[in-house]
């Protein structure tokens, strides 16, 4: 081959080879962001057994998205009343913030399936009743007796990951990234429920039920029928160990108790020795960290971190409960009903993928600065709700700040790992829980007042207003939510 023609060839080659190169490099990107963000998720879910519960319980959680929403439209279509709507569904999240920490007590007490099955019971036929009931016209006192009956739902998220924290005991990354997985589950469960929802009951609010019934039988059976996994009930760990129930939650509690005690003193020693003190004042500021740490009735759970926390709870219950009425009465008179569940649906997609992307990732920034971080961005974001003048523009508020609200959460059930004993774990989530419904039932019924009265600009004034206020209210409690995440998480707590 002539020279010439060996450049003109080697010319054409060199593109090519610089092509393939470089989507040699894109493919290899590709796969290292992959592995990044699913390679923990994927791994934990090939642990066995694992995979079974995690979606057995998100499946169960229809309940959850499905139902508020069910009784909100179904109740405008046939009663034509979005305060009678506001006041059902503020009943029913104040029944399901009774009967929550009751449950949760009572799984910790005697064991989920225990507990579990006849709670199912009670909600299908309460679920019955009330479909039956709404499409009937009955009067309405008649819905308000049956109403706090669908409260009766087992705590499946802190179940589960009262399962998770049990099984990755004492590996702190992997059970943050167990936690954020669940959260990743949630979201996956709103992203398909509120749109579920919001057809069905369109159609039919029979329909909507029944597929939500459906949905807890399959969840149910999934979750429960795996036992390999189930933690031991307090029952269960006090027979093993020769005592009574309350001498085993006396002597849980005396651990944990011990264990903050130990932070407190190291804690205590360290600013003594930073602030130049002698040897006598450091030992005298150890003694009254222990003295302190070691004060007040050891088998209460309650402290002022949870305090705080619970408080944080309620008030975003509240503002974003008043945000989703507002938005369905938004929709309605803009003629886009069709399309609330498909605004909520994308609130949750972006909160999937923040969910996602928040726990791939190994944090070295403080818990409480991450907590607040992302409480701010969701109380200001869902704030601005009021100058929003279509539901386009409510939509793409709700993406922006919706990859913040899974990592709320995610951050709050962190939390609440250095708050409780592990064996009442699933109480203090279920609190949590209860307190988030206390707000939400509180945020919908005084946004229904006003939605009736002024329209929906009367209800997302009351979601700034909430807004502003719970961040407010979340602020007053940093220092108590700050201290808490310096103290070891309570889970490490050997049994």
């Amino acid at each position: 081959m002539a020279p010439n023609q060996q450049n003109q060839h080697s010319q054409r080659q060199q593109p090519d080879h610089q092509y393939q190169q470089r989507h040699h490099n894109a493919v290899n990107a590709i796969k290292d962001v992959n592995h990044k963000l699913f390679g923990g998720y994927a791994e934990l879910l090939r642990i066995p057994h694992t995979a079974r519960f995690a979606v057995g319980s998100v499946i169960a959680c229809m309940p959850f998205p499905m139902v508020g929403m069910t009784i909100t439209i179904s109740v405008q279509h046939y009663y034509g009343n979005y305060s009678l709507a506001g006041a059902l569904t503020a009943v029913q999240a104040i029944a399901l913030a009774v009967f929550s920490p009751v449950l949760g007590k009572l799984v910790d007490k005697f064991g989920q399936r225990q507990v579990s099955i006849p709670t199912i019971i009670v909600w299908m036929i309460a679920a019955t009743s009330l479909v039956t009931c709404i499409t009937a016209r009955v009067p309405e006192w008649i819905l308000f007796c049956i109403v706090p009956f669908m409260a009766a739902i087992p705590p499946w998220g802190a179940m589960s990951r009262q399962r998770w924290t049990t099984l990755l005991k004492g590996d702190r990354e992997r059970t943050n990234r167990a936690l954020s997985l669940s959260s990743v589950f949630d979201e996956a469960m709103w992203v398909i429920g509120n749109p579920l929802a919001s057809t069905l009951a369109v159609i039919s609010g029979l329909l909507a039920f029944s597929v939500t019934g459906m949905c807890v039988l399959v969840g149910a059976l999934m979750f429960l029928t795996e036992l390999t996994t189930e933690p031991k009930s307090q029952t269960v760990l006090a027979r093993e160990a020769g005592m009574t129930r309350k001498q085993y939650r006396e002597r849980e509690a005396a651990r944990a108790k011990a264990l903050q005690a130990e932070a407190a003193v190291e804690r205590a020693r360290c600013e003594a020795k930073a602030a130049g003190l002698s040897d006598e004042q450091v030992r005298a500021a150890v003694r009254q960290a222990q003295d302190d740490a070691m004060a007040g009735k050891k088998e209460s759970i309650w402290g002022p971190g949870l305090m705080a926390l619970c408080v944080t709870w309620f008030g975003l219950g509240a503002f974003q409960s008043a945000a989703g009425i507002s938005i369905v009465a938004f929709a309605t008179e803009a003629g886009m009903k069709q399309y609330t569940g498909f605004v909520f649906a994308c609130f949750s997609s972006s909160s999937l993928l923040g969910a996602l992307v928040y726990g791939a990732k190994s944090w070295t920034i403080p818990l409480w600065k991450r907590f607040y971080f992302c409480l701010t961005v969701v109380n200001l974001g869902i704030g601005c709700f009021l100058f929003a003048h279509h539901l386009w523009v409510i939509m793409i508020i709700y993406l922006l700040v919706g990859v913040c609200q899974a990592p709320t959460w995610v951050n709050g059930n962190q939390l609440m790992l250095h708050l409780v004993p592990p064996t009442r774990f699933t109480e203090g989530m279920a609190w949590m829980g209860a307190m988030n419904s206390i707000g939400g039932s509180m945020g919908s019924a005084i946004a229904g007042q006003f939605i009736d009265r002024m329209g929906s600009h009367g209800g997302f004034l009351v979601v700034t207003t909430l807004a502003l206020g719970s961040l407010v209210i979340a602020f007053v409690g940093f220092l108590q939510i700050k201290s808490s995440t310096e103290t070891p998480t309570l889970t490490t707590v050997s049994v």
